[in-house]
């Protein structure tokens, strides 16, 4: 079993709480509320901002030369994302550049990006790749799972199609493959510390479609918020 298979493994719960989350059901039904996608899209364009920089920390780490082009290359792709399909879903959906220069991500957003850049700032090479896959993976999984889904509504199958796409997916294959290589020459005890990096960004990924789904916010802004006062 190569390492990747069982990271998957170690995280088969997570992930299949992940594939049948109602707000991807909700996608791929066609049946999601448009505002709900909308707050998805908000905190998506603030976690892909900082992404693109941590692929850009992993492409400093390396030491290979062929490693260090492929996660620039990366890094330049996901603000790419952030620019093109991003702004076309905010076309669509009414969102403004005030509204986004302005936007206040929620708990786990802004705790996702956090894990990440922990990694980042004092984890491996091998560590940082493991933190950043899980996006991948869980994103080219339900592309590939849903990729004959017919949600009726244009911006979500758009969604669907982009991650059923044959860049993204191999795409993803490129960080699998580079997570394994990488593993390969570490020492078990550093292999732990690759695993606990994927797990928790795993656990971070289901969080965040519940964060889209709930409209998590933080208490203080909550309406009504009980104390114990």
């Amino acid at each position: 079993m190569r390492f990747t298979e069982e990271l998957k493994e170690a995280t088969k719960d997570s992930w299949e709480l992940s594939m049948n989350h109602p707000f991807v059901q909700g996608i791929v039904k066609g049946d999601l509320p448009l505002e709900t996608f909308k707050n998805y899209i908000l905190q998506d364009i603030y976690y892909l901002k900082h992404y693109g920089k941590v692929h850009a920390f992993a492409a400093a780490h390396a030491d290979d030369f062929h490693v260090s082009a492929t996660l620039a290359e990366k890094a330049k792709k996901t603000a790419e994302a952030e620019l093109t399909v991003h702004k076309e879903h905010a076309e669509i959906l009414g969102i403004s550049e005030e509204e986004v220069e302005n936007f206040q991500p929620a708990p786990t957003a802004y705790a996702y990006t956090s894990h990440l850049y922990r990694a980042a700032l004092s984890g491996s090479l091998p560590q940082i790749v493991a933190a950043m896959l899980p996006c991948y993976w869980l994103y080219a999984d339900i592309g590939r799972k849903y990729k004959d889904a017919k949600p009726g509504e244009k911006i979500y199958q758009n969604w669907l199609n982009m991650y059923a796409s044959e860049p993204f997916q191999e795409s993803t294959q490129e960080m699998i493959d580079l997570l394994d290589n990488l593993a390969d020459q570490s020492s078990a005890a550093e292999r732990e510390k690759i695993k606990e990096q994927f797990v928790i960004a795993k656990e971070y990924e289901l969080a965040f479609w519940e964060m889209s789904y709930t409209f998590e916010t933080w208490l203080s802004k909550k309406e009504h918020v009980e104390t114990s006062i």
